[in-house]
């Protein structure tokens, strides 16, 4: 049985064919997100997200730095 696909039949490939830029929509989003946060420094937000992870990461066991080192190697968490 034949059934028309957007592929075969170029009324239907006209139906499913949509396309809509969000640039706009986005640039405006970002520009109200940064207006809300107007003391937001976002170099020092990096560095205290840096400075957590290396706290975290400190003072593991044998063990812990093992799993560490292998969730690192495998690429799930950055070192």
């Amino acid at each position: 049985m034949w059934c028309a696909t957007p592929d075969t039949d170029p009324v239907m490939a006209m139906m499913f064919e949509f396309h809509y830029d969000l640039t706009a929509h986005e640039t405006r989003r970002l520009g109200a997100v940064l207006d809300a946060f107007e003391d937001w420094d976002p170099a020092a937000a990096l560095a205290g997200e840096v400075e957590a992870a290396r706290l975290l990461y400190s003072g593991l066991d044998a063990q812990q730095r093992a799993v560490y080192e292998l969730l690192v190697a495998e690429g799930l968490i950055d070192a």
